[in-house]
C-alpha cells in the first residue's frame, strides 16, 4: 500500500509502483494517490488534496477521515505486506499506527520536515516505522541524534529529469515561442490555495515586466488536477497579456527557460537541477503564516538553500512577495551575469549530491528488505 497524500508525492509514488512491477510483476497495489499513480497501476482508495496550512486543510477533513476509515478496513480484510507513507504526516503517522497494531511492516519515504518544526515527532516516526528514507543529505544526522537510522536515498525528481528527453527547438515551436528571446517561467503552485494566491501577484509582475522588457515571453505550466474554471478570470488577464498557459509539463517548460518565478516546492528543486535562475515566492493565509513562524526553526524555505546553509535563492515571502519585488529580483538575475552564474554554480554543486543516487530503485530494495524477497 502506498499513500501520498500531495500532488508532489504522488510523483515519487507513481515513479515506485512502476519500480516494484518491474521487480514483481503480479504484485497487487492499493493506494491514496492521484492519475500518476493510477496510471502505474495502483488501485486508489482515495485521493489526492490540495490542502496546505491550518485553514486550507479544515474542508479536507470530512474527506481524510473518510479515506482514513477505509485504510484501516482494509487491514483488517487485506494483507498488506509493506505499507510506504509519502510525507503528508499528520494524516500517514496515525495510518502508521494502525498498520503496526495490525503487524504491517512500514516504510516512511520522504520524511516529515521534522528539522523544521515538531521537532518530537521524531521518536514516534522511529516507533512506528521499520525503515525511513529520506530527500535531504542532512536528514540522518537529525534521525542519528535520537540514535534512529535512516537512508538518504536520493531524490525522485533527480530521477525524473534524468529520465526526460528534451527536444529543445521542438518544444519552442510546440509552446509558440521565439528562441531569441529571454522564457520567464511562472510556477504559482499545484494546491487551490497557493494558486488563489500567488496568480494575482503574478499577473501584477507581468504587467510591470512587459513595460520594462518588452522581449520577455512568458509561460505557465498549470498542473492539470486543479480546477481552473476557479481561476478563468485571471488566466484570461494573463492570457490577454500573452502568457502561454500549459497543462503539467514544468520539466519541458524549465528546460527553455531563462529565468523562473516559482512558488516554493518540488517545482524549485526541479528549476534548480535543470538549472534555471529563480526567484521563490510564497504566500499564506495570515493565521497561518504567523502560527508557523512561532513553531519554524529554520531559516529558509527553499530546499537549495537549506542545503547549502545560505539564501543562493532569492525568498519572497508573504509581505516581501510583491510585484515590485519580484520584477526587481528577476531584473537583477536578467542583467547580472555574475548573479546568475553563482547561482548556476550552486546548483551544479547540488547537483553533484544526487547524480550518483538512484531513490526509486534503492526504495523497491528496501521493500524488498522488510518482505524477504
Amino acid at each position: 500500500m502506498i499513500i501520498a497524500g500531495e500532488a508532489s508525492g504522488e510523483l515519487y509514488g507513481a515513479l515506485l509502483a512502476k519500480g516494484l512491477r518491474e521487480r514483481w510483476p503480479d504484485i497487487s497495489l492499493v493506494g491514496v494517490g492521484g492519475r500518476q499513480m493510477a496510471d502505474a497501476g495502483v488501485e486508489l482508495i482515495g485521493y489526492i488534496t490540495g490542502a496546505f496550512g491550518l485553514i486550507e486543510a479544515l474542508s479536507a477533513l470530512v474527506s481524510l477521515s473518510r479515506t482514513y476509515r477505509k485504510i484501516t478496513s482494509l487491514f483488517k480484510t487485506l494483507r498488506v505486506d509493506v505499507l510506504v507513507l509519502i510525507d503528508f504526516p499528520d494524516f500517514n503517522l496515525r495510518v502508521a499506527a494502525s498498520a503496526k497494531r495490525h503487524g504491517i511492516k512500514v516504510l516512511y519515504y520522504v520524511s516529515p520536515q521534522v528539522w523544521a518544526w515538531r521537532h518530537g515527532r521524531i521518536k514516534t516516526i522511529g516507533r512506528l516505522t521499520d525503515k525511513i528514507a529520506v530527500l535531504l543529505p542532512f536528514e540522518p544526522e537529525v534521525y542519528a541524534r535520537e540514535a534512529i537510522d535512516c537512508e538518504f536515498v536520493g531524490h525522485p525528481v533527480v530521477e525524473e529529469i534524468k529520465g526526460h528527453v528534451v527536444d529543445r527547438a521542438a518544444l519552442f515551436e510546440e509552446f509558440s515561442l521565439d528562441p531569441q528571446s529571454p522564457v520567464l517561467a511562472l510556477l504559482p503552485g499545484s494546491r487551490h490555495s497557493e494558486v488563489e494566491r500567488h496568480l494575482p501577484v503574478i499577473v501584477e509582475s507581468v504587467r510591470v515586466l512587459k513595460k520594462k522588457w518588452p522581449d520577455f515571453q512568458y509561460i505557465i505550466p498549470l498542473v492539470s488536477h486543479l480546477d481552473q474554471a476557479r481561476y478563468r478570470g485571471t488566466l484570461d488577464e494573463l492570457m490577454a497579456l500573452g502568457v502561454v498557459i500549459i497543462q503539467d509539463r514544468a520539466i519541458d517548460v524549465m528546460s527553455i527557460s531563462t529565468l523562473a518565478v516559482i512558488t516554493s516546492g518540488t517545482a524549485a528543486f526541479q528549476a534548480a537541477i535543470i538549472g534555471v535562475p529563480m526567484v521563490v515566492i510564497y504566500r499564506l493565509s495570515a493565521f497561518t503564516y504567523y502560527s508557523g513562524r512561532l513553531l519554524i526553526k529554520v531559516r529558509y524555505i527553499n530546499l537549495v538553500n537549506l542545503i547549502h546553509d545560505t539564501e543562493v535563492v532569492k525568498e519572497l515571502i508573504q509581505d516581501n512577495a510583491t510585484p515590485e519585488m519580484i520584477v526587481h529580483e528577476i531584473e537583477r538575475l536578467y542583467q547580472d551575469s555574475a548573479a546568475r552564474a553563482q547561482m548556476l554554480n550552486v546548483f551544479s554543486h547540488l547537483g553533484s549530491l544526487y547524480e550518483h543516487k538512484d531513490p526509486t530503485k534503492r526504495v523497491v530494495e528496501m521493500i524488498a528488505e522488510l518482505t524477504g524477497d
